[in-house]
């Protein structure tokens, strides 16, 4: 009889042990879980969703920056700073012709103006179209900034770049290689 009393005082400490460890386990995996949540919910309040954004600025001169979003996601971190998605922007210059920028992205700051456009970015000026996958347009600075596969065209050349540099207020413009053992592709359509 008292083998079989022992047996089950025995038992009956494995049990409450492994439920002590289960218990200790399930309490850690929740508090995991509720951390995770917490992250999550944290994330999503760091950020706003815009629809159809636009702004208008214009410098000193009177040239108007116009710019076109289909959404713009402010960081609550920096709020002079929205990601554009589906960009148009349009520059109206005093003394020149009208430009039009797209791209699928943008970083657009609300003080300086100064905008970013990446990916699949098109620039139309006339008859002149460029090309590329990054544009800084820095007015501040006064320039744009066109790189990665940059491709230039007008009614009778096409031009393969690395890099071009356009001065905003003189039309200046640079072009550039990387590697300054490549040369500029300049190729007449005819």
């Amino acid at each position: 009889m008292k083998k079989k009393f022992i047996k089950k005082i025995i038992l009956i400490f494995f049990f409450s042990i492994f439920m002590l460890l289960a218990y200790f386990t399930l309490k850690e995996k929740e508090s995991l879980i509720q951390s995770d949540i917490n992250s999550a919910e944290e994330t999503l309040y760091n950020s706003n969703i815009i629809k159809d954004v636009n702004y208008v600025s214009k410098d000193a001169k009177g040239n108007e920056y116009i710019i076109d979003a289909t959404e713009g996601e402010i960081d609550l971190k920096n709020t002079n700073v929205i990601y554009l998605t589906d960009v148009r922007a349009f520059v109206k210059l005093t003394n020149s012709n009208n430009i039009t920028i797209t791209s699928d992205f943008g970083k657009y700051n609300t003080i300086n103006y100064d905008t970013i456009f990446s990916k699949n970015v098109i620039i139309s000026y006339i008859d002149n179209k460029i090309t590329g996958e990054y544009l800084d347009f820095s007015i501040s600075r006064g320039s744009v900034i066109v790189s990665r596969d940059v491709i230039y065209t007008n009614n009778e050349n096409i031009l393969k770049t690395d890099l071009i540099e356009v001065d905003i207020n003189s039309k200046d413009t640079k072009i550039y290689m990387h590697n300054s053992n490549d040369k500029v592709n300049i190729r007449n359509k005819n």
